[in-house]
């Protein structure tokens, strides 16, 4: 998943200060998700961006199980999405309040970096 990081992050955020990816359970992202965004329950990724651009991105496996099944796909193809996700969110993008841009650019590069 390391390599897979560093891709997406020369791709997305080349100058990046550093990004790290923890794995957590779903009670520790359920706490996040609502200490940060007011949500209650798991998600499956969340997005800390730093003060030099990089970050910290937080993932639940358990989640991302979960979904991976729903959606016919892989577990570690599905934690690739989530970490591409989430270095998009670092890098400034955020889906709830464009227009799909986000989601455009998330596309070509899950194309470019074989997750399609």
């Amino acid at each position: 998943m390391s390599d897979f990081l560093s891709r997406a992050c020369d791709l997305v955020l080349p100058r990046a200060a550093g990004v790290a990816v923890c794995f957590v359970t779903d009670a520790e992202i359920a706490r996040l998700n609502h200490a940060f965004r007011g949500k209650s329950g798991p998600t499956d990724v969340l997005s800390f961006r730093g003060e030099q651009r990089g970050g910290d991105i937080a993932i639940s496996p358990a989640t991302a199980r979960r979904n991976a099944r729903k959606l016919g796909r892989g577990v570690h193809q599905e934690l690739r999405v989530l970490i591409l996700h989430g270095v998009l969110h670092l890098a400034g993008y955020d889906h709830e309040t464009d227009t799909g841009q986000m989601d455009r650019r998330e596309q070509r590069l899950r194309r470019e970096l074989g997750i399609a």
